[in-house]
């Protein structure tokens, strides 16, 4: 597949083998029962290595499969309350709040206007301060309150670490 004249040639072993004919260094690459793989086709002339291209390929997925095993996602919940909010109700969400951010999740809280309710968005910040100085032990404020169109925005980073004392402890 490479399709120009000239190749500078780098060895298995990764020792130059300077510039030679394409042809010749097909051959070579045949020689050593290995494939002739292009690694830097801008490059004046292109650069190529003999090397095993099935046995390359492998090793690189087995990095990705790795790589993908160690990623940690963060998954983001969102609670959405209203302005009006009765402190039954407020305390449920709270809760749903801090057991999320026990589980390591961030939380978007979202603040719902309606109407006449759009008039009076210290109402929601209140609500929003309240919040997150009611969790403030399990998370920090990633994202402050924000007004975005009918909507009023916080994000919530989870700083929980659960105690190892309390994990080795035997359930009933």
């Amino acid at each position: 597949m490479i399709r120009v004249p000239e190749v500078r040639v780098i060895s298995p072993d990764g020792e130059q083998l300077g510039v030679k004919p394409t042809r010749e260094a097909l051959e070579l690459a045949d020689k050593h029962g290995l494939d002739l793989v292009e690694v830097s086709p801008n490059a004046k002339p292109p650069v190529t290595r003999i090397m095993d291209l099935g046995r390359y390929r492998y090793e690189l997925e087995q990095k990705e499969k790795k790589a993908r095993k160690h990623r940690t996602t963060i998954e983001v919940k969102e609670i959405k309350l209203r302005p009006k909010i009765d402190d039954g109700d407020f305390n449920t969400k709270k809760n749903h709040v801090i057991r999320f951010l026990k589980h390591g999740a961030k939380v978007k809280v979202t603040i719902m206007f309606r109407g006449r309710e759009m008039a009076h968005p210290d109402l929601g910040r209140k609500l929003l301060d309240r919040l997150a100085e009611d969790v403030a032990e399990y998370s920090e404020i990633e994202f402050a309150p924000k007004q975005e169109g009918r909507n009023m925005i916080m994000i919530l980073n989870s700083t929980y670490k659960e105690d190892k004392e309390m994990r080795d402890i035997p359930k009933d």
